[in-house]
């Protein structure tokens, strides 16, 4: 599996390149105004909810706004410049600040709830995308960063649609209606008033620019800073072991330090918009004072419409702030779904085609098969080879030479440049990737097991496994034994990807559940380069019984594995050079006899 790293590399066209760098010029897509329109495109989905939000959001505001205008008729009446019952126009007063304080609890329910029902459609949509990307894909791409897209991303819509959207349809709706009641009281005083709009319009437009700017930043860095941590806490038993601490400390404080940067800069430019509208709204306060007592002076106006003036002025500058405020917001978030749609607008893993036809053998041919990861760089070369049904091939070479490529060609992770892969004189670009893997099983030497019982990961390449199945896959991948010693048996619970048992006993369950699948065709990648010799022996002689009449394709770097195999098969820079059985090529003295020289004899390496 060494060689997968040479892989990646060959895609990243830069030599060393880590797979958390490769991400940072290209995932950002740039048209807001479409993803604005696929966030919306969520919200129509809920109409019932939006609605209820939109209504509890149109009477608060209703409210909101009718209640300077009782406030105006009281003072007049307190003056005696207007008539009517002081009384009843207080109870009104009361009863409008009651009303509005229920619509903003109503409209906090009904955005929450709006909320958790947008957000859990887009993380289901973006977490199956994920299971249906290609291989390529995650090949090529931070896994750090696309956690980061489903958990910070998702929860940044989630905090904007809960906490921002309403603040909005609020804000502009109260801002439509101060301005209209404005108007009716005095339009020329309505008019000076407005003047500061102009004011707030171009601080907002020269700060949200900054806004969106470092927002965008900040949001590509923390999915880099989330590889980083990712790759350390995986490799951390390496990092150790080559006393890469400071090193990799100092690269992490590298990126922080520029994520602490983006962060304070996007801090700074959304924080700065409130007090400069606080400003802008005191100069309004000015103007309404100055021009509103010439006005009554004038008799043009009545000191309660000064007051109310004073109130709507308030009320309109309050939402222009939380919008400037929460602008900042908005720009993350759409940053975020910018990043998220650009997951969900990969291409799937095509899963079309016909069905492996069913039959009990399954030979597998190679046809001059070329192939590369990055253009102009090929891995495999004119490959050709033929294994017959039944039959046990051994793949050698070099670290690098494509074995583990023809693995991943055969299940079609990757699909070939030119040439034909056929089961059966079956092409498997013409059968469906599911067809395919249900047919094939892979033990590779990264043993991969999930959280579960170790009943739940036997049984992960068939769920209809009955326990005899199961009894028989243990005791012939030599786990019987090792069962007994944990504390439950088949119902232990593995934790952390099964970090609570050895390395060793996680390659034995990873053998036994391919035993499970029970397929025609059995890959088995350095499938015992983490168990002892004695227990390697053992599971050699379990091998046999397995691949029996079952096509099969073994990787060995260590060549006492293979000895026995049907035919081995030399590659070097991904292409056959040698093939045979052990005796006939070690009686040729070519690479085979070098590698294994080379191991077993004491060749300088």
């Amino acid at each position: 599996m060494d060689e997968n790293k040479e892989q990646k590399l060959a895609l990243r066209n830069i030599p060393g390149m880590r797979a958390r760098e490769r991400f940072v010029e290209v995932e950002y897509a740039q048209d807001v105004k479409t993803t604005l329109k696929r966030i919306i495109s969520y919200f129509v989905k809920e109409k019932i909810m939006v609605l209820c939000m939109l209504v509890t959001v149109i009477f608060g505001t209703l409210c909101g706004v009718y209640a300077p205008s009782l406030q105006s008729k009281a003072i007049d009446i307190i003056a005696a410049t207007r008539t009517g019952s002081f009384a009843k126009t207080l109870i009104l007063m009361l009863s409008m600040d009651l009303l509005y304080s229920a619509s903003q609890l109503l409209q906090g329910l009904f955005s929450a709830k709006l909320s958790q029902r947008i957000v859990k459609r887009m993380r289901e949509e973006l977490f199956g995308k994920i299971v249906d990307l290609p291989v390529r894909y995650l090949d090529t791409h931070s896994h750090g960063d696309v956690m980061s897209r489903m958990t910070n991303d998702v929860e940044n819509i989630s905090t904007t649609v809960s906490q921002s959207l309403p603040s909005l349809f609020s804000g502009v709706l109260t801002i439509i209606g101060t301005v209209a009641i404005m108007l009716w009281y005095c339009w020329q005083l309505a008019l000076l008033s407005l003047a500061t709009v102009i004011l707030t319009l171009l601080a907002t437009k020269i700060l949200s620019g900054k806004v969106r700017k470092f927002s965008r930043r900040r949001q590509m860095l923390l999915g880099q800073l989330n590889g980083t941590v990712e790759e350390m806490v995986s490799g951390y038993r390496t990092v150790v072991a080559y006393n890469h601490q400071d090193i990799t400390t100092e690269e992490f404080c590298q990126t922080s330090d520029s994520l602490t940067r983006a962060g304070i800069k996007t801090d700074i430019f959304s924080g700065v918009m409130g007090p400069i509208m606080n400003c802008i709204g005191n100069i309004g306060f000015v103007i309404i004072a100055a021009f509103g007592g010439y006005f009554s002076v004038k008799g043009l106006i009545s000191v309660g419409v000064i007051s109310a003036f004073i109130v709507y002025a308030k009320q309109f500058s309050r939402p222009i702030n939380e919008i400037a405020q929460i602008y900042g917001q908005l720009q993350t978030a759409i940053a975020g779904a910018e990043r998220v749609f650009t997951v969900l607008d990969e291409a799937n893993e095509d899963k079309s085609g016909e069905k492996l036809a069913d039959d009990k053998t399954a030979a597998v041919t190679f046809d001059k098969v070329q192939f590369s990861y990055a253009l102009g760089c090929p891995v495999i070369r004119n490959f050709t080879l033929t294994v017959p049904s039944g039959k046990k091939i051994a793949l050698v070479g070099a670290t690098g030479s494509g074995k583990t490529t023809i693995v991943n060609l055969l299940m079609r992770f990757y699909d070939i440049d030119s040439g034909e892969i056929r089961i059966n004189q079956q092409n498997i670009h013409n059968i469906s990737r599911e067809s395919l893997r249900q047919n094939v099983a892979i033990v590779l030497q990264d043993t991969v097991l999930f959280s579960g019982t170790v009943r739940d990961n036997l049984r992960y390449g068939n769920e209809n496994a009955t326990e005899k199945q199961l009894e028989n896959a243990v005791e012939m991948s030599c786990c019987k034994e090792m069962l007994k010693n944990l504390p439950k048996g088949y119902d232990t619970l593995l934790t952390g990807s099964g970090e609570n048992i050895s390395q060793g006993q996680r390659q034995l369950l990873a053998i036994a559940r391919a035993f499970v699948a029970d397929p025609k065709i059995l890959i088995l990648d350095e499938a015992t380069s983490n168990v002892d010799t004695r227990t390697e022996k053992a599971i050699q002689d379990a091998m046999q019984l397995v691949m029996r009449n079952r096509t099969s394709i073994v990787i060995a770097h260590r060549l006492s594995t293979i000895r026995d195999a049907d035919r081995i098969v030399v590659m070097d820079h991904g292409e056959i050079v040698e093939s045979g059985s052990h005796d006939v090529l070690l009686s040729q003295k070519g690479k085979y006899y070098e590698l294994y020289m080379t191991q077993y004899a004491g060749f300088a390496t």
